[in-house]
């Protein structure tokens, strides 16, 4: 008895090897028909996914956008900004190792089909700047390991399903920009992992629920452009600038500036409208669609698989051979070419691991691992010494996706050595991305690293924050990503005629403008927070952008340090002709403290007359003539102690001696008095 199950046992194992090949061949079967579906679903006109071919394999490297695993199985579709114009097939639930899909910035229409809850391993889920239209399916609840949804600017309508609050891995939900109705669920305030809440651009009622307050990690919740009403929870207001709020008349609230008080009865307000929710707030996981929580039965019948023995045996010998090296060839082939992967291919995508990697850190973008040298497309990076933090080294593929690859639609400027686009990153957040030509950049790797160790410790409400940059060996470019401001650059709001559509700043507005400028130029100038004291060389109104409150912020601060000493120069064009440059630098040649005083001085003026040019103003002999210095389009609503006092301010900067300029600790002191 013992001999023969000896005897059986190699067969068994033999069998047992077989019965895996041909299981992960059936699965592999079906994962191809379902990218098939998805070729003729997605791009009907074959125009895009033509290397798609259904007789070759998925993992063998030649599907655009396709990645997987080490046995073979589809783990990732990247897609995004294909020009895509079809629907989104109920197919490709077939994908069920899927763990990315990314299809935003395309033409995709029709509904998100329920099936797509089929997808239990998915993390991140990525349909954003569609044209879908429909509802948002409450199946997408059943999806325990999303961490990432995005379905803004769309044509989404209905209510958003309370049952999203069962999401407890969620960190990013976005769904901005559609035709969504109804109430802000109080179950999405269960979702503990949540960082960013995006419903602003919808016609959602109702008040905002007191648990979202309470979410531990929430940096971002924006309910702009809604018809909110009620009271603000005071939890908010630890988020600072990450509440925005704006266009919602009916909201109150007794810790926001901009909102007005609460009344007793608005204490209390009631959404008008029931939230789609119970009465307690939660959802019962009976509400949730048995069809959206697949499961699969196993037999617990051991004899079942001696059953196969006899009708296998026959076939083992010839089959398993021919198989298994098919399969070898296979995996080998998907080795080969995963190594040949370029991480700045606008067709290649990252892997679920870099994904993973990405969500652990800080960074919104994709972080990657470097070597020695500043290339990142050689594969080396930002120093390998510890120079700059792993936090601001940036994947190039993500830059590209932000932009939709540097359209044209998004070019926010360009001048000769760079170009500023706008971009949205993978949660959601808006960026401007400013890219420096390589033969623009400091051409020693020491200086460059030095420069950007420099604006990597900038950090201050006043200045534009860097969130990180990538450099491209391939593209010959280095990236540099920025907060981007809502409400544009100062120069916008001055020389505003009358009739035009331009805002005209009122006088505490420019006020508070002035005092914000004059706090980060005197950061700068300190060597507070660990950082060198830094001359910003380049003050002006085109320099200064303002974010949704109208608040100050200097653009690129320390950019000089980047650039090469030519560049450097050839920027300093536009700023003589506009008077911003300091009368010593003609004999002198160098920026000092007292430059970047002066060009304030010019600033201050420009803000308080309301013009570009500024230069020929005589301070002294117009202080006395108020009405006639101060903006017209003021209407003569100004505080005059306020404008006497910006004007002396005015004429101190701008002093033709640089020693008889005030330092701008001096100026901030002066202007908090």
């Amino acid at each position: 008895m013992a001999a023969a199950a000896r005897e059986l046992s190699p067969l068994l194992l033999l069998l047992l090897l077989l019965a895996t090949v041909l299981a992960a061949s059936a699965r592999n079967e079906e994962e191809a028909r379902t990218l098939a579906a998805l070729r003729a679903a997605l791009d009907p006109a074959g125009r895009v996914l033509g290397s798609w071919d259904p007789a070759a394999d998925p993992c063998g490297g030649s599907f655009v956008g396709v990645t997987c695993d080490g046995t073979g199985r589809v783990t990732g579709v990247s897609l995004q900004g294909r020009g895509l114009s079809g629907t989104l097939p109920p197919a490709v639930a077939g994908l069920r190792r899927l763990r990315g899909l990314y299809l935003h910035y395309n033409g995709i229409k029709g509904p998100i089909p329920r099936e797509i809850a089929g997808l239990s391993e998915l993390a991140d889920l990525y349909l954003d700047v569609n044209h879908l239209s429909g509802p948002v399916p409450v199946e997408i609840a059943a999806m325990g390991n999303l961490q990432v949804l995005q379905l803004g600017y769309n044509q989404l309508t209905g209510s958003i399903p309370p049952q999203l609050g069962n999401l407890n891995k969620l960190a990013v939900l976005a769904l901005q920009s559609n035709q969504l109705t109804g109430a802000i669920p109080a179950t999405l305030g269960s979702l503990s992992q949540l960082t960013r809440l995006d419903l602003s651009f919808n016609s959602l009622f109702g008040s905002i629920p007191s648990k979202i307050a309470d979410i531990p990690f929430l940096e971002v919740l924006d309910v702009r452009n809604n018809t909110l009403s009620g009271s603000v929870p005071a939890g908010l207001k630890r988020l600072n600038g990450g509440f925005q709020f704006v266009n919602n008349k009916g909201l109150c609230g007794t810790e926001f500036s901009l909102l007005d008080l609460c009344t007793s009865s608005e204490d209390g307000l009631k959404p008008s409208k029931p939230e789609p929710f119970g009465p307690d707030g939660t959802v019962k996981t009976g509400q949730v669609p048995q069809s959206a929580n697949p499961n699969t039965t196993k037999s617990s019948k051991a004899s079942a698989g001696v059953l196969i023995v006899g009708v296998v045996a026959v076939v083992a010998g010839a089959a398993f051979c021919g198989i298994f090296a098919f399969s070898y060839y296979r995996r080998h082939k998907q080795k080969i070419g995963s190594s040949l992967e370029v991480s700045d291919s606008r067709l290649s995508t990252d892997n679920y691991q870099q994904k993973e990697v990405c969500r652990r850190s800080a960074s919104p973008l994709i972080s990657v691992e470097y070597s020695n040298g500043w290339d990142t497309m050689s594969g080396g990076g930002c120093g390998s010494s510890g120079e700059v933090g792993d936090s601001f080294r940036f994947n190039l593929e993500e830059v590209e996706c932000a932009t939709q690859y540097f359209s044209e639609v998004n070019l926010l400027g360009k001048s000769g050595f760079a170009a500023t686009y706008k971009g949205m990153l993978r949660d959601g957040s808006i960026v401007a991305v400013k890219s420096l030509n390589k033969t623009s950049c400091k051409q020693e790797e020491s200086d460059f690293l030095r420069g950007l160790k420099t604006l990597t410790k900038l950090r201050h409400e006043n200045l534009v924050g860097l969130r990180g940059f990538c450099c491209s060996r391939g593209r010959g470019e280095c990236f540099l990503v920025y907060d981007f401001m809502v409400s544009g650059c100062l120069s916008q709001y001055l020389d505003v005629k009358d009739g035009s559509d331009a805002t005209v700043l009122d006088w505490p507005t420019r006020v508070s403008i002035i005092r914000g400028i004059a706090k980060g130029v005197e950061y700068l100038h300190s060597k507070k927070s660990n950082k060198p004291s830094l001359v910003h060389q380049n003050i002006s109104a085109e320099k200064i952008l303002l974010d949704h409150h109208f608040a100050p912020r200097l653009s690129v601060p320390g950019l000089h340090k980047l650039l090469a000493d030519d560049v450097v120069f050839s920027t300093l064009k536009a700023s003589a002709a506009m008077g911003y440059l300091a009368p010593e630098y003609a004999n002198t040649g160098r920026f000092t403290e007292k430059s970047d005083v002066f060009a304030f001085g010019i600033v201050v003026l420009q803000v308080i007359t309301g013009r570009r040019s500024v230069s020929q103003l005589k301070v002294g002999t117009a202080a006395s003539d108020l009405d006639g210095l101060i903006d017209p389009n003021l209407g003569g609503v100004f505080s005059r102690t306020e404008a006497a006092k910006l004007i002396a301010v005015a004429a101190l900067c701008t002093n033709e001696a640089a020693s008889q300029r005030p330092a701008m600790e001096a100026v901030v002191q002066q202007l908090s008095g």
